[in-house]
């Protein structure tokens, strides 16, 4: 019986369209591992289009049943024609659904891919910070070179606050939505603590250095002064010497 056929076939696709629900839809789903959220990614995707391949299957049913109501008697036309719009109805809505989630777990999983990527970032820029400072611990030479090693470390510290800031919002946005986040709590914590124990670090720093370049500059000037005196004294026994002057005739400058 052509009917019992179409039945047959509205109730399996109706089954498999209930079971993706249950699956892919229903259930309470929890990400607190990357693994899990890449693979729920992957899943989802096969599931979008898993159901896109069913739309042959569905439209096939359609075409069957439009074709027996065509040719059937009215009485057998009511029933018919109200379960295929139920199952089309279904499939549509479980294809949009599908759709749906996989397209914000997709956007999820590129959140926390943003999210590392900052983070990489801002590492990268702490270990350039954490060799300046190694780099100028104990610095030698005159105000010139202190200065000079002054000026470099505030150049690096100079640092914007755009992908702290990114940081801040893609965290957010994660963990408010209950994904990842111990992990991301972990890890901004470390991130976070690191961040200002360095900044603490540059700041005694950069006031240590610029207490060097003072000290630096002083003893420029005292050594300048020294040898101006020298030069003047140089140049006065230079002058006793060419006048063949006795050292028992000027005392003080024999002293």
């Amino acid at each position: 019986d052509k009917t019992v056929s179409l039945r047959k076939d509205l109730s399996e696709m109706h089954e498999w369209i209930t079971q993706a629900e249950e699956e892919y839809l229903e259930r309470d789903f929890e990400y607190k591992t990357p693994d899990e959220l890449q693979k729920a990614v992957e899943e989802l995707k096969r599931a979008k289009e898993e159901a896109m391949q069913k739309e042959v299957k569905v439209k096939l049913i359609t075409d069957s049943v439009n074709n027996f109501i065509a040719k059937a008697p009215p009485a057998a036309h009511e029933a018919l024609k109200k379960e295929l719009d139920v199952l089309i109805t279904s499939y549509q809505r479980l294809c949009s659904r599908l759709n749906g989630k996989s397209k914000t777990l997709e956007e999820v999983w590129a959140c926390w891919r943003e999210l590392l990527s900052y983070l990489d970032a801002e590492n990268k820029w702490l270990n350039e910070v954490e060799l300046k400072l190694k780099a100028t611990e104990n610095i030698q030479g005159g105000a010139e070179e202190i200065s000079e090693s002054l000026d470099s470390l505030e150049r690096l510290m100079r640092h914007p606050e755009d992908n702290r800031n990114q940081i801040r919002e893609l965290a957010q946005t994660l963990t408010d939505g209950g994904i990842l986040d111990e992990l991301i709590n972990e890890k901004l914590e470390k991130f976070n603590t690191r961040w200002e124990e360095i900044q603490q670090e540059a700041v005694r720093r950069q006031k240590s250095l610029e207490q060097s370049i003072q000290s630096a500059q002083e003893t420029d000037k005292t050594l300048r002064l020294i040898q101006e005196s020298l030069a003047v004294v140089d140049k006065q026994l230079t002058a006793y010497i060419a006048d063949r002057v006795d050292a028992a005739q000027v005392p003080q400058e024999a002293q």
